[in-house]
């Protein structure tokens, strides 16, 4: 289920401390958030998009095609998707 964390880039941390007003704390966690963005799999932010589209009362037909827009533009490297793969993925 849950993965053990990477370590977090001590670099990056100590950065963000000395170039804003976040505390040690606070920075570590704000790349902790930020590596936890990037580490989501196509497959889980389609599952996750459609959830929040589904929260602001979209139907699936308007969802399947939004997110078939937005997948391509998305952080990471995916294969345009039909509105039918996409039902697959969310639906198995």
């Amino acid at each position: 289920m849950g993965r053990v964390p990477a370590p977090l880039p001590a670099d990056l941390v100590d950065h963000l401390v000395r170039t804003t007003d976040l505390t040690p704390a606070e920075a570590a966690r704000v790349v902790a958030d930020v590596l936890a963005y990037y580490d989501e799999s196509p497959r889980a932010w389609v599952r996750r998009r459609h959830g929040e589209l589904r929260r602001q009362g979209l139907t699936n037909d308007a969802i399947f095609e939004r997110i078939g827009r937005e997948l391509p533009e998305h952080r990471f490297r995916a294969e345009p998707r039909t509105p039918r793969q996409l039902r697959r993925v969310v639906y198995g």
